[in-house]
């Protein structure tokens, strides 16, 4: 009995002990059930050499904008630097958590030196309609006030709003803002120049998005570039950029030429739910919807109030005209001498990246490090700091490809003394040959290829997969890539120079005369300007003969009258195509050749041309597209050619 008693007498103290042991860590059963998770967290931020704060900054319409502020701890009087962009402000300023500024900011801004070793405040604000800012998102407003855009809000508005709060509720501040940005976010930058606030004092639009039909991001000069419309996708689909393109290829090649027209590709990604791709389907030709909210010709109406310094990148694969048009139509305005502008060996975007190289191409140093130490520092400093420093930047800070310089100009385009810009023409001669010399009339007088909408010119070697990094990468630098494998196909033209026994300097835009006829009723042509190497490079062996494009672009030939004036090209006749090539500022060096190509496709970057004329190519059928014979004239009175702003020396 005593065995049996002590045996039940420890059964009670364990289940005892089990029972306080629930009641203590953890709810029975029968309690309420209570979250570890608490309602409300607050972080503890007081070791942060920074404060941050983000806020929803009201409009004028009541529209309130996602406004995230970076302020290094202990900031006085310090000056703003505002950016507005589409791409998510919370990801960029908490892509990583820390108690240092430093690596909350990374390296992925030409201005992160600025807010960590000079105590600028960092703005980055959601445009309106897009993450996590209140209203409604269109793609590069209009704007307002206009048929384009009735309401009385754009991006100058809200810009010109947000810069109001700013200087109003940052106490650490000295009431002064810059706004910069790159592409989308440069086009927010140069609307804020629009009626500016007056404590804008200083603005810095790098690669930025200006005129989308003439030569930027969604048209070059009639031709859509189809891979647009995935981010169209991107951007619109959602508020949150949540959607993502897809594709039923690796090789993007056969994917949009299997779909055929871009309206089909866009059909069967839904995309006519997206209100942007249905005005760029609606507006083919460069008609009063591009023409009224082109940023170069609204800021051409404006007094230069606010010392601007514009960037241009000279291999820029996505925005490649708005920088240099946008300080054509201002820079005569200056007579206050604040408008800038800076041309690098830059990609979209290198600026803020290392800029040592692009692809197989060296330059000798990190130029975008440069820029940002010596161009982008004493900018700011000098008109956003109180007791500004005096800042010695030239009028023109351009970059020389071929001799790996920095120059400084008075004017772009522009040389030192003792030079001018004398242009010069190239002409297209028999036998492939190019030359400075018009070539005498000879028979037959012209070259001719077959463009065949079902094999166009590939703009990149297949297979073209710009998915993830290495994909990236090749987007990046397609525009420097070799071009042996387009001059070797039997529909590319090539035109070939004696090798050059002195150097050869151009600076500013090539301009294309080609005299040209097709058996279609419409076609595209592609023109590029090439730097070949010499055949052998003892130090550097793989860049023996490479063909190196300084400058090339596409014209939709339909608007031979006029961009907006589209009409069938008559079949079989002489016509003359007049257009621009993106600027360069390079030397063609001693042993080098000048090359130049003609084709009719760059794709798919670009859109096919049916090469039989039909209103609108975005609902070109598949039996619109024809092969063509494709004539070049290359002698006597017909003598195409390519106008070159060379530089000579007195």
């Amino acid at each position: 009995m005593q065995g049996s008693y002590r045996f039940v007498r420890i059964c009670v103290v364990l289940l005892s002990a089990v029972t306080t042991f629930t009641l203590a860590g953890e709810p029975t059963q029968d309690s309420k059930s209570v979250s570890e998770i608490p309602p409300n967290f607050t972080q503890q931020t007081q070791s942060f050499d920074y404060v941050s704060r983000t806020e929803m900054v009201p409009m004028r319409d009541g529209v309130k904008l996602y406004t995230a502020i970076l302020i290094p701890r202990g900031a006085k009087r310090a000056p703003i630097l505002l950016s507005r962009t589409p791409y998510d402000a919370a990801e960029k300023t908490k892509m990583r958590v820390s108690e240092h500024l430093a690596t909350v900011l990374g390296d992925s801004d030409v201005v992160d030196d600025l807010v960590l070793n000079e105590g600028y405040i960092r703005v980055i604000q959601d445009v309106r309609g897009k993450h996590h800012s209140e209203g409604d998102y269109l793609m590069n407003p209009p704007p307002h006030g206009t048929a384009l855009n009735p309401t009385n809000v754009d991006d100058s508005t809200d810009a010109y709003d947000t810069i109001d709060w700013l200087v109003k509720n940052i106490p650490e501040s000295n009431g002064k803002v810059g706004i910069l940005g790159i592409s989308y976010d440069g086009f927010t930058a140069l609307a804020a120049l629009v009626h500016p606030h007056p404590a804008l004092r200083a603005a810095m639009p790098i690669n930025p998005m200006v005129d989308g039909w003439m030569g930027d991001d969604w048209f070059h000069q009639g031709a859509f570039r189809e891979l647009g419309i995935n981010y169209f996708y991107g951007q619109e689909a959602d508020r949150d950029s949540a959607q993502k393109w897809w594709s039923d290829h690796f090789d993007d090649y056969e994917s949009w030429l299997e779909a055929g027209s871009v309206d089909e590709m866009a059909r069967r990604h839904g995309l006519d739910q997206v209100g942007f791709y249905r005005k760029v389907k609606g507006h083919p030709a460069y008609d009063s919807f591009w023409q009224a909210q082109a940023v170069d010709k609204l800021l051409a109406k404006e007094p230069v109030s606010v010392p601007v310094m514009l960037v241009h990148s000279l291999w820029d694969q996505e925005d490649s005209y708005g920088a240099l048009h946008v300080y054509a139509a201002i820079k005569p305005k200056d007579t206050g001498h604040n408008v800038f502008l800076v041309l690098g060996p830059w990609y979209h975007h290198q600026s803020r990246e290392n800029g040592s190289a692009i692809g197989a191409i060296q330059f000798g140093s990190d130029t975008a490090a440069y820029f940002r130490e010596y161009l982008v520092r004493p900018f700011f400093d000098h008109f956003l700091k109180d007791n500004a420093p005096p800042a010695d930047l030239a009028p023109v800070t351009a970059f020389e490809t071929g001799t790996n310089r920095w120059e400084r100009l008075p004017t772009w385009p522009g040389t030192g003394q003792d030079a001018k810009v004398d242009p010069a023409s190239l002409f297209l001669q028999p036998n492939g040959r190019l030359g400075f010399n018009r070539a005498p009339a000879a028979e037959p007088g012209f070259d001719e290829y077959v463009s065949d909408p079902a094999k166009p010119v590939p703009f990149l070697p297949r297979p073209i997969h710009l998915e993830g990094d290495e994909g990236y990468r090749s987007w990046q630098t397609w525009l420097l890539r070799d071009q042996r494998e387009a001059s070797g196909r039997t529909d590319v033209l090539t035109y070939t120079s004696d090798v050059l026994t002195a150097p050869l300097k151009i600076s500013g835009a090539p301009t294309v005369n080609l005299i040209a006829a097709t058996t279609g009723t419409d076609g595209d042509f592609v023109v590029k300007l090439i730097d070949v190497y010499p055949d052998e490079t003892g130090r550097d062996p793989k860049m023996g003969g490479y063909q190196l494009m300084i400058s090339a672009d596409i014209f939709r030939g339909r608007y031979y009258q006029g961009f907006d004036n589209p009409k069938p090209i008559p079949a079989n006749e002489k016509v003359h195509f007049r257009f621009d090539l993106p600027a360069a500022n390079h030397v063609f060096l001693p042993g080098h050749r000048l090359m130049i190509q003609v084709q009719s496709s760059w794709f798919p970057l670009y859109d096919r041309n049916p090469q039989t004329y039909v209103d609108n190519i975005f609902l070109a059928k598949p039996t619109d597209y024809k092969k063509a014979t494709i004539r070049v004239f290359n002698s006597g009175e017909s003598n195409s050619f390519v106008e070159l702003p060379v530089v000579t020396y007195q």
